[in-house]
């Protein structure tokens, strides 16, 4: 063992510096650290449940990639691509996708004899992920969806059901303009879903592929498009690439022309928005990682102070300062240490409780979410706690030259 890491330990665990006037200063210094250490896990934890909740509420509608009519997406009118079995065929081979669901879209009003509202019917196949709308029902159950034949069923969001006072199992009209005047429907509610998310909970009901399909006067094979999930969402922009060397510019057998976009290009002042989460997460991090610093300076200072005698002795019995200034670091790595213990308990303490308990509530209209999302992801919090050394111990390299100053023959008779 080396002499200086050996005299740190005999330091810090030694019974006789209970009562040394450094001990407050170790304590403020150790709660520093271990504050700021909770307060960026704390922060961590929720950017990351935050975001991953919303981006996965925004992929839920509308999956990673889309592939649709060019003008589709060059405009706020819907045109029809064709999506058949050879086209399938040729999404699913593309590399990175996971899964591949056909969906069409077709305005329209729902009306009760006291309200009506307008509304976006996206019609889905038997192949549709229904994951995500099992994991935010409401009331009622989703209906299986198909591209054969219309069951007459509806899935709407809380919002819908609220503003027109229905429920599950509920009737209701829906009325549709197209080239041929106006057409009236009647449909079953099957369920209710809440995202929370309200710029798509006040515009978005599910129904039958084959309903809207039919409702937009298009040929068997026409859709709006496909929905395409990708393996891995961090790699989404290198995916997107594939799409558009295999897909986008070629055309069907109607002359329409496929494109392909990313949920990032189709809502993008949301991941603007979730992006800017990183700077405040940033800014906390600094301002902890700045009071863990000086406060573990002050300690180090006043332990060097108070331990001028014995730096003199070590001196005057050959020790380099170099040596000494490894000791100081030493102990203070011990100090450290333990308040990243303490602050682990306590921030991952805090995570936990919310996780499991929701104990702190959000407005769902504000924040899209009734309560503050968590989410542990242990490689980045065992990140922060090497960074949080590492920085800690580095600010002190330079306090512990104060060392250097000191004289052993004046330093024997400080008191």
């Amino acid at each position: 063992m080396k002499l200086s890491l050996f005299i740190a330990k005999r330091i810090y665990g030694g019974e006789a510096d209970k009562k040394k006037v450094s001990r407050p200063a170790i304590r403020i210094a150790m709660a520093g650290v271990a504050i700021g250490l909770a307060v960026m896990i704390v922060s961590v934890c929720v950017v990351l449940g935050f975001k991953h909740t919303i981006r996965d509420k925004v992929v839920g509608f509308g999956s990673h990639i889309q592939v649709a009519n060019f003008m589709t997406q060059q405009s706020s009118e819907e045109y029809p691509i064709v999506i058949d079995d050879s086209m399938m065929t040729v999404l699913k081979g593309i590399h990175g996708v996971e899964h591949v669901q056909r969906f069409a879209d077709k305005q329209g009003i729902l009306k009760t004899d006291s309200d009506f509202l307008g509304v976006m019917f996206k019609g889905v196949a038997q192949e549709y992920d229904t994951a995500f709308l099992h994991k935010n029902m409401v009331e009622g159950s989703i209906p299986r969806f198909s591209d054969s034949a219309s069951h007459g069923k509806i899935l709407i969001s809380e919002y819908m059901a609220d503003k027109l006072k229905l429920h599950a199992g509920s009737r209701i009209f829906a009325y549709f303009i197209g080239d041929g005047g106006v057409r009236m429907r009647r449909f079953t509610i099957a369920g209710v879903y809440s995202t929370n998310l309200s710029q798509f909970d006040k515009v978005m009901c599910f129904t039958d592929l084959y309903t809207a399909v039919k409702l937009n006067g298009w040929e068997q094979d026409q859709t709006s498009g496909a929905e395409i999930a990708v393996s891995d969402f961090e790699k989404l922009d290198e995916e997107a690439q594939y799409f558009i060397g295999k897909v986008n510019r070629t055309v069907d057998h109607y002359g329409e022309t496929y494109s392909s976009k990313t949920i990032k290009e189709l809502s993008p002042q949301i991941f603007s928005w979730l992006d800017l989460l990183d700077l405040n997460v940033w800014i906390i991090m600094a301002l902890m990682m700045a009071v863990a610093g000086v406060t573990m300076i002050s300690g180090l200072l006043i332990i060097i102070l108070e331990r001028t005698t014995m730096i003199g002795l070590l001196k005057a019995l050959g020790a380099r300062n170099k040596m000494i200034r490894h000791t100081f670091l030493w102990f203070a790595v011990f100090i450290i240490g333990k308040g990243l213990i303490i602050g682990n308990i306590v921030g991952l303490g805090i995570c936990l409780l919310q996780k499991f308990t929701g104990i702190v509530a959000l407005d769902p209209q504000t924040y899209y979410v009734a309560t503050v999302p968590v989410e542990i992801n242990v490689p980045l919090i065992a990140l922060l706690n090497a960074a949080t050394l590492i920085i800690s111990v580095m600010v002190l390299v330079v306090p512990s030259y104060l060392i250097s100053h000191i004289h052993p023959a004046k330093s024997m008779r400080y008191e």
